[in-house]
């Protein structure tokens, strides 16, 4: 039988990435006791408040077709909350998709084809390359140096340029590093979009993330408006990933030529959720302050406890949900080193190599479990550095 090329394209980059999170789960389907640590699912509950009124919203009958851009009601709540960024917002800058990954898929199908190139920095989220690949162009990795705390350095970025280049695109909070980026550095890239004539496609999902500072968008920044698409949700910010409430805000004349796009696949999102998504932007909910300063606090001890187990090292995020930590001492790379950690000690992390090459001796944990959990996952992490110190000494 005959199979269209995206197949080919893709074929590599399916659940592979996520081995080990998935025999984690089968572990624990077993009755197995496993401490996940390999997906950012928030550990606390989407607000009350917002389940009960998509509740009412599907009572009250918002079960019916919506349209492409998205509700009324919620493409308003976006061009409020956008205004600050971009004052001459208007609905043509808007459109609604369910959740921020359908967004990234129809962008970058807007902006690159066949043999065009999307530079991002390296490591990458795992779903990224897939992405780009879909759309017929290839990924141009930027490395990300632990070094510089994986933020993106002007000089790699024009070093990665090539005339195929058509995409920067950015995720500040940034995953899996947690690094995210202030405005003089994106000024400096922006500078290189401009000279290179590239749009900036920038993921904003951890927005609401960050421990220390101000989030910048590039759409603040007047001379990278016409050329930058920024997508966001509610999943992080609200604790409601299973909604799947995503949105693009980009320039009117591309938003017109991503609609049609858009409209041959999905049309906006569920009435009801929108409903509810609307409240969300509107409303005050504490979800991502608990968040925000849950997550800043376990970064800190994860962090200083790595700095005690000799053969590691790590980043301290600057926001997001996630520690990355170099094994290399270990002489084992990050997908080893998962897999040992996952059948020795009960811990699961996802494989650096999961998010890019540059990563392939990093492991990534999510933050997302309790202090003493994690706490816990530290003991059996230092418990399988020693049981490979003493192979090692043995030898």
């Amino acid at each position: 039988m005959r199979y269209a090329a995206i197949t080919d394209r893709l074929y590599e980059l399916g659940g592979d990435k996520w081995a080990v999170h998935n025999a984690a789960r089968a572990h624990q389907a077993k009755g197995k006791e496993v401490i996940e640590l390999s997906i950012g699912e928030p550990d606390i509950t989407t607000d009350p408040a917002l389940v009960e009124h998509c509740i009412n919203a599907l009572r009250a009958g918002r079960t019916r077709y919506s349209n492409g851009r998205g509700e009324p009601g919620l493409v308003d709540a976006l061009i409020d909350t956008y205004a600050p960024r971009l004052p001459s917002i208007s609905e043509e800058n808007v459109l609604c998709f369910p959740g921020t990954q359908t967004a990234l898929f129809a962008v970058i199908l807007a902006l690159v084809g066949e043999g065009d190139g999307v530079l991002s920095g390296d490591p990458y989220y795992a779903t990224y390359e897939g992405v780009i690949r879909a759309a017929g162009a290839h990924l141009q990795p930027v490395p990300l140096r632990m070094a510089n705390s994986f933020i993106m350095q002007p000089d790699d970025l024009a070093d990665a340029i090539t005339p195929e280049s058509r995409v920067l695109m950015l995720n500040t909070p940034h995953n899996p590093t947690g690094a995210v980026l202030d405005r003089k550095t994106l000024v400096q890239l922006g500078e290189l979009c401009i000279k290179h004539d590239l749009w900036i496609l920038c993921d904003e999902v951890y927005e609401a993330l960050i421990f220390d500072g101000d989030f910048v968008s590039p759409l603040e920044i007047d001379s990278l408006r016409e050329r930058t698409v920024v997508v966001s949700s509610i999943s992080k910010s609200h604790a409601a990933t299973g909604f799947r409430s995503g949105w693009s805000i980009g320039p009117v004349e591309f938003s017109r030529r991503l609609l049609p796009i858009s409209e041959t696949m999905l049309f906006g999102n569920q009435p009801f959720i929108a409903d509810m998504t609307e409240v969300a932007l509107r409303q005050h909910f504490d979800t991502a302050e608990r968040l925000r300063e849950a997550l800043g606090r376990r970064a800190k001890l994860l962090h200083e406890a790595i700095s005690q187990i000799p053969m590691l090292s790590s980043s301290l995020p600057q926001g997001g949900m996630f520690l990355m930590i170099d094994i290399s001492k270990t002489g084992m790379d990050g997908e080893a080193f998962a897999w040992r950690l996952l059948e020795e000690q009960g811990v699961a992390v996802m494989p650096g190599a999961s998010f890019g090459e540059s990563a392939t001796s990093l492991i990534r944990l999510a933050l997302t479990v309790p202090d003493e959990v994690l706490m816990q996952a530290v003991d059996r992490l230092a418990a399988l550095c020693r049981s490979l110190e003493g192979h090692h000494l043995e030898a």
